[in-house]
């Protein structure tokens, strides 16, 4: 296995079975990592927001839960993978800032997984595991052949969902 594909934020790319793929640094963002079950062909998102229609004029489809998992799905498809096939595990959506209001704005973090698994639902591709939520970051890294989704955080051993 050679040097892991970069996903920056706000961005999706596809992984080959053989290789690995990462994305850095997710606060309230999520990684949404699916993979084929059988062509073992995967792929990853970094997630922003939860709802591309609040903000007008947007082309980054990969920067909202509604439209980047569709994109990250429809390429898939376009590349040989089944959605029939697909499972996705997902990891982020941490709440970075506390403060004293309870604003669902302060919550994006939240509503950024409830988004994420709204869409995976709506498109049949069922949840294998998760990690989201707390109050740290993490860097992930998905490998489609073995399916583990490795989540590294600050002060905390690597963890493998």
């Amino acid at each position: 296995m050679g040097n892991l594909i970069k996903v920056g934020m706000a961005d999706l790319k596809l992984c080959p079975p053989d290789e690995g793929i990462t994305t850095l640094g997710l606060g309230s963002c999520v990684g949404v990592a699916i993979v084929d079950k059988v062509s073992r062909q995967g792929g990853l998102a970094h997630v922003m927001l939860p709802d591309s229609t609040t903000i007008r004029n947007n082309t980054n489809v990969a920067k909202f839960a509604d439209t980047g998992v569709a994109e990250l799905v429809r390429q898939m498809e376009a590349a040989g993978a089944k959605r029939s096939r697909m499972v996705a595990k997902i990891a982020g959506g941490a709440q970075m800032f506390s403060f004293q209001n309870n604003s669902s704005l302060v919550k994006v973090g939240e509503r950024n997984v409830e988004a994420v698994k709204k869409k995976l639902k709506e498109l049949g591709i069922p949840i294998l595991a998760e990690d989201t939520g707390l109050n740290f970051g993490r860097t992930v890294e998905f490998f489609p052949k073995t399916g583990d989704y490795v989540i590294k955080a600050v002060g905390k051993p690597p963890k493998t969902i």
